[in-house]
This record gives C-alpha cells, sequence and structure tokens, in this order.
C-alpha cells in the first residue's frame, strides 16, 4: 500500500506537499508514493497559514476592489490548501485508517474555523460587495458573472451579512456541525468493517454461486477462521440477500445491516438528532424556517414545495403499479414455498427468481460477458464513440493503492484532456457504495488550461484467488455493477470533459439537482443491444452475448421499476421530513431516543411503504448521503435528475429511429456542448433548455418506466 500511516514527525524539507509546485510527476499529479500519514497536519497548517496570509492580501490591498483584484484573486487563493486536502479527503474514503481517522476529528474543528475565518471577514466581504453592487457597470462574460454572483451568495449566505453576535454562533454551529457529520460518517464505516458471521455448513450457503462462496471462503481466510465469513459490505450483502436460501441467514444478514448503527458502540441516533438540530439552528440565523428553505435556494427546485411537488406526483404515478408488483411477488413467494408474509429480506431473494422465471434470465447468465477487463473497454469505447475520447494506461502515473489503475485520457484530436483513476473493489479501507471525486478540478489560469485529475471509486465484485495467489477466474460483474459503473462514469465525464475558466464553476460543480444527470443519463445505455455488442462477449469462449439473452435483458428491464422508484422516494421523503422541521427535534417523554429518531423515519417514509416495517430497524442511522454526505434537503435530486434524464435521451432515442444507431454524434455534440462542458457557469435550467430546445417533462420516464399517466390533482 503506497500510502503509509506514521506517527513519526516530518520536517517541511521531506513534506511533498511543501514542495506541490516543483513535483516532476506527470501532469502534476500526486506522488502517493512520498506521500504518508504524517505529512497531513503539518501540510494542512501551513497551507490555511498560506491562504489566510492571500486573503488578507486582498483585504489590505490599496487599490479599489475590481473583479480581478478581489474575485479572481479570491478564487484563487488557497490553492496549497485545494492539493492538501484534495488527496486527504479522497483517501478519508477510499483509502482510511484509524490514522486518517484521528488526522479527520482534529482536522475538523481546524478546517471549520478556517472556513469561518474567512466567511466572516468583513473586510474580506466589503470588497466583495463593493464589486457586486457595480456589477450592472462591469463588462463581464457569462462566466465571470456567474462567480460573481456565487461568491457574493455564497459569503451572504454563510453569515457575512450577520451581527456580530451572530457570526460568533455561526462559527460555533459549522464547527459542531462539521465534526458531527464526521462522527456520523466514521461510525457507519467502523460498524460495517465490525461486524461479521461465520458460517461453518456449507450446506447453510445452498444457493449461492460458487464465485460467492469462494469469495466467502476468502474472507475467513484472511482472518484465520475456517468457514465462509459474511460481512455488511456490499459484495456479500447483495448476493447473499439474493441467493441464499436459508432465510434466517438472509434476515440475520438484513438485521445486522439495517440495524449498524442504532445501539452500541456506533450508535448515530443522538447524532442525527444534534445534526438537523444544528441545521435547523444555521438556517434559523439567517431568517429561515427550516433548513431546506436555506438549502434550496441554488437548486433548480428552487424550493421544498417544487420538491414535494415532484415526490407526490412521482408516488401518485408509481404507487400503484409498485403495490401490484408486491402483490405479484407475494402470491409467487407464497407458490415457492414461503409460508410466512413476505418480509424484506424475502424480497430480493423471491424477485430473483420471479424474474428468471418471467424472463428466463439471472445475474448468473450474464456475469459472464461482463468481465472487467471487457466491460471497462465498453465503458471507454462509449465515450470515444459519443465523444471521441482515449483512455491509455499509464504505469508511470503513482496510484494509492496497487489495485488502482491509472490513465491519460485524450481528445478526439488526440491531445492530454485529463488523469483517471479507477478503483473498482472494496477494502476494510474504503466506505460502501460509489462514486466519482477529483483530486485536482480543472481551471484555466494565464494561458494554461490546468486539465482535471478525476477518481471513480467502487466496491464490486472480485476476480476468485487460488490457493497460490494467482487469478482463478477473473472479475465477472453483474447487470447492476455495470450500470453503476456507467453512472459512476457518467459523473468522470462530467469532470474529464469540463472546460471552464475557473475551477469553482467546472466540472461536477453544479446545483445537486442537476449533478445526477449525466450519470444517470449514461445509464441508459447499458439496455441497448448496439452498446452491449460492443463488448459483452463470455470471458471464456469469446462469443458474444447471445441475442435472446439481450433481447431478456431489454424486456427484463422494466422489472420492478415501480418499487424501485417508491424506495428512493422513500428517501426522499425522509430526507425532507427531517430537513423541512421547523422547531428543534425533541424526544417526547414517553420515548427512548433510538426509538423517537426510529418512529420518525418510519412516520416520513409510511406514505412510501409497500413491504412490512420491521421494528428496530431504520435505514437512516446509516444515511451518510443526507448525514455526512452533502446531499441534506437534496436526496430528491435523483429523481429529479432522473426526470431529467429521461428526457435527455430521449433525443438520442429519436435519433436512433431517424438514422438506426443510439451513437448519435450530433446529440452527443449537444448534450456534451452545452451540459457536460460547462460545468455551473450559467443556471442549469438555462443549460438544460439549450441542449434540449425546451423545457423537461415527465412523460419521458413513465414511458421507459412503462407506468401510466396518473392526473395529479
Amino acid at each position: 500500500m503506497a500510502i503509509v500511516a506514521s506517527a513519526v514527525a516530518v520536517s517541511a524539507a521531506d513534506n511533498p506537499f511543501f514542495h506541490y509546485k516543483e513535483w516532476k510527476t506527470p501532469h502534476g499529479t500526486y506522488p502517493f508514493n512520498e506521500i504518508c500519514n504524517a505529512h497531513y497536519m503539518p501540510a494542512f497548517d501551513e497551507a490555511m497559514k498560506h491562504g489566510l496570509a492571500e486573503i488578507d492580501a486582498i483585504c489590505n490591498n490599496p487599490a479599489a476592489p475590481t473583479f480581478a483584484n478581489t474575485i479572481e484573486a479570491y478564487e484563487s487563493a488557497g490553492e496549497m490548501l485545494s492539493i492538501v486536502a484534495g488527496c486527504f479527503y479522497n483517501l478519508a474514503s477510499s483509502e482510511t485508517n484509524d490514522s486518517i481517522q484521528a488526522i479527520q476529528v482534529e482536522l475538523s474543528p481546524k478546517m471549520s474555523e478556517y472556513s469561518s475565518t474567512i466567511r466572516l471577514n468583513e473586510k474580506l466581504f466589503q470588497r466583495i460587495k463593493a464589486v457586486y453592487d457595480q456589477r450592472g457597470k462591469l463588462k463581464l462574460n457569462k462566466e465571470q458573472q456567474k462567480l460573481l454572483e456565487d461568491i457574493y451568495e455564497s459569503f451572504a449566505n454563510n453569515g457575512a451579512n450577520l451581527s456580530p453576535e451572530d457570526k460568533q454562533t455561526y462559527r460555533e454551529l459549522s464547527a459542531k456541525l462539521s465534526m458531527l457529520t464526521m462522527t456520523f460518517g466514521q461510525n457507519v464505516l467502523k460498524a460495517t468493517n465490525a461486524w461479521t458471521m461465520l458460517i461453518t455448513r456449507e450446506e447453510d450457503l445452498a444457493g449461492l454461486n460458487d464465485d460467492t462462496k469462494a469469495m466467502l471462503r476468502a474472507n475467513a481466510e484472511a482472518k484465520g477462521l475456517n468457514g465462509w465469513l459474511l460481512n455488511l459490505k456490499p459484495t456479500t450483502y447483495i448476493p447473499v440477500m439474493k441467493d441464499c436460501d436459508n432465510r434466517d441467514i438472509r434476515r440475520e444478514l438484513y438485521m445486522a445491516y439495517n440495524s449498524r448503527n442504532i445501539g452500541g458502540e456506533f450508535d448515530n441516533t443522538q447524532i442525527i438528532i444534534d445534526i438537523v438540530n444544528t441545521r435547523l439552528a444555521l438556517a434559523k440565523l439567517f431568517g429561515k424556517d427550516c433548513y431546506a428553505d436555506k438549502s434550496l435556494y441554488k437548486s433548480m427546485a428552487e424550493n421544498k414545495e417544487n420538491v414535494y411537488r415532484l415526490l407526490d406526483q412521482l408516488r401518485d404515478s408509481y404507487m400503484p403499479a409498485a403495490r401490484e408488483e408486491v402483490k405479484e411477488l407475494e402470491d409467487y413467494a407464497k407458490a415457492n414455498g414461503l409460508y410466512a408474509a413476505l418480509q424484506p429480506w424475502d424480497f430480493s431473494y423471491y424477485s430473483k427468481k420471479l424474474k428468471n422465471d418471467k424472463y428466463a434470465i439471472s445475474d448468473d447468465l450474464v456475469r459472464p460477458y461482463f468481465e472487467l477487463e471487457a466491460v471497462k473497454q465498453g465503458v471507454f469505447g462509449l465515450a470515444k464513440r459519443l465523444y471521441g475520447i482515449t483512455f491509455k494506461e499509464n504505469k508511470k502515473l503513482q496510484v494509492y493503492n496497487p489495485e488502482v489503475t491509472a490513465y491519460e485520457v485524450f481528445d478526439e484530436k488526440g491531445k492530454f484532456l485529463a488523469v483517471y483513476y479507477a478503483d473498482f473493489h472494496p477494502r476494510d479501507g474504503k466506505r460502501g457504495g460509489a462514486w466519482m471525486n477529483d483530486f485536482q478540478p480543472q481551471y484555466i489560469k494565464g494561458k494554461k488550461d490546468h486539465r482535471p485529475h478525476i477518481v471513480n471509486v467502487m466496491n464490486f465484485t472480485r476476480p476468485v484467488m487460488g490457493a497460490d495467489g494467482k487469478v482463478e477466474k477473473p472479475a465477472l460483474f453483474t447487470y447492476d455493477e455495470v450500470r453503476t459503473f456507467l453512472h459512476e462514469f457518467g459523473h468522470g465525464l462530467h469532470g474529464m470533459l469540463t472546460r471552464c475558466q475557473y475551477a469553482s464553476l467546472s466540472g461536477t460543480n453544479v446545483p445537486r439537482d442537476f449533478v445526477e444527470l449525466p450519470s444517470q443519463f449514461n445509464e441508459n445505455f447499458i439496455d441497448e443491444k448496439e452498446f452491449l455488442d460492443t463488448f459483452a462477449k463470455h470471458y471464456q469462449t469469446g462469443e458474444p452475448m447471445p441475442q435472446e439473452l439481450i433481447d431478456k435483458i431489454k424486456r427484463s428491464s422494466n422489472f420492478h421499476a415501480a418499487y424501485s422508484c417508491v424506495r428512493q422516494l422513500s428517501f426522499g421523503y425522509l430526507d425532507m421530513a427531517w430537513h423541512t422541521l421547523t422547531e428543534p427535534f425533541s424526544v417526547p417523554a414517553d420515548l427512548t431516543t433510538q426509538e423517537a429518531v426510529l418512529r420518525f423515519g418510519d412516520d416520513a417514509m409510511e406514505q412510501v411503504r409497500v413491504l412490512p416495517n420491521v421494528p428496530g430497524t431504520q435505514m437512516e442511522t446509516s444515511f451518510t448521503h443526507i448525514f455526512s454526505g452533502g446531499y441534506a434537503a437534496g436526496y430528491y435530486a435523483y429523481k429529479w435528475s432522473e426526470l431529467l434524464d429521461a428526457d435527455a435521451f430521449s433525443v438520442f432515442k429519436q435519433a436512433q429511429a431517424a438514422n438506426g444507431s443510439i451513437f448519435d454524434k450530433k446529440a452527443a455534440n449537444l448534450f456534451r456542448k452545452h451540459i457536460l462542458e460547462r460545468g455551473g457557469t450559467e443556471k442549469a435550467a438555462d443549460l438544460y433548455r439549450r441542449f434540449r430546445g425546451g423545457e423537461p417533462t415527465i412523460n419521458a420516464l413513465l414511458e421507459r418506466d412503462g407506468i401510466k399517466v396518473v392526473e395529479i390533482k
């Protein structure tokens, strides 16, 4: 492993971050092999010192405030801090350990204080305001206008206009919230890693395929145990819930997963209360009734009423079909040996069997055609067909873990475009899920276009390893894993193709309910035969995926689409319930903290519940998206973006009907020009209208999912 823990003090001369401008690595990439954990805190301290000095220089400039000496100067300040943070925070999610987590605890209040010191700097804000007040007289292009507007509003909405007393309160609340959200996320990772279950009888794993059992055997051997070791990582949880015939094991795994942060050492229930009450207190400082009112003003939705309008419209459209889907599954389960009420730990198991019976398709049929290297070439090939870009592995690019692969990316003319890191498999130091981030953003300084360094981090099926340490069987992906890769790669394209002047506006720096458009748009291609034909070949024989199997994938693409939608809606309603509170959450006298939090979550999700509620479980205590991941009052964005992605992909479907190919260059060029390249340089709604030629509608989404239009009163 390249990044190592170290408690040994290091000098500035030996700290790579102090010399980032002198790095000789290709494209200025991180010299991961030279970085150890002991470098971080000294580098952060020095970077914050530099950053504050740069802010002081802006404040004390004797010249009158201008766009260049104030707005652009502020945009450029803190370069060293961006470099250090770009490395540390990425690795805190993908390569963490006790040392990094301890640094996070020490760093959190320092970073909060640093941010507050700048945001509440009266002299700085007055200079920014002076430029903002004369914006009508300035000759600025659209991107410069957006930068000025965003910077002014970021100060105004982060305390700059508060009284001295309220500014101090803002500092304290911000520091508290930073620590709380960090602790929430750490608790989820620790609880996930802490739980295991050793199976000693192979018959208890009946239904699991050989690859999954080999993985579980390897889990046990790695701990010096004899048997098969289950854990709560996605690569274990998902196949066991789908395939294990032993209902008791499925139930135990479900209960552990959905109660992992309820009570015990890593309890998050009180932390949830503290987070939402702190966010509400921040909102009240700004005269807002609730946190959602404060957070939604820059979104496409604009306000909570529009968010609820979308959620309610989707609820009314999808709930009838979702109930029908669950009823069909209940009947199927009873006809196939379930002599009890259908429970959540039964859903994936019987759903897979029903899907296989209806469409004769399963993960085991599909996996042989989705070998990791072939999938990579398919996904990379899609980007080439649509946008002309190519990927070339470069082993001279240092990586933070030997499993990570680094690529140089080139545009259609062979010009360097980006660095791309791909990190596919689960590790103890990696949090669950899948995501995209940038190590370094794209921006233009002087005449130089600083191209971005993008990373996709995922938790996909590993290859099967033999006792000799060699690969017995390559990593074979499920259909859902390929879809997830396409999703995160869509985010990656948003980051790699961006062409903006300012880092704070480039790439994925867009409203939360717009950022998922490129990723979810990219998912659509997995159901297209023309795309599957480019890479889906049997890993042993090289035979292409049979037309019959492709047809089955296509026919089954809407299987349980309504259930999937209402499940997402339940998360959206839960998020909005917590963040539309207008009074601090308090625990009723007749309930414990855990009972109060769980009841609140249950009540919020009740209107879209289609499976029985299981007492003692609630996903909110491990809901990192809204309690530590930046989606507070924003989880609805997935459905908002899904509406947009279906509408956007309909342009490609229309082109396919006209010219026979889903890889339509004209549509792709429009999507690239108006969506992928422009970042947050204009209002998201304007960018979308420019691509689409009009307003999006819900019709394409309903049609894609096979849902009848329901009139909304």
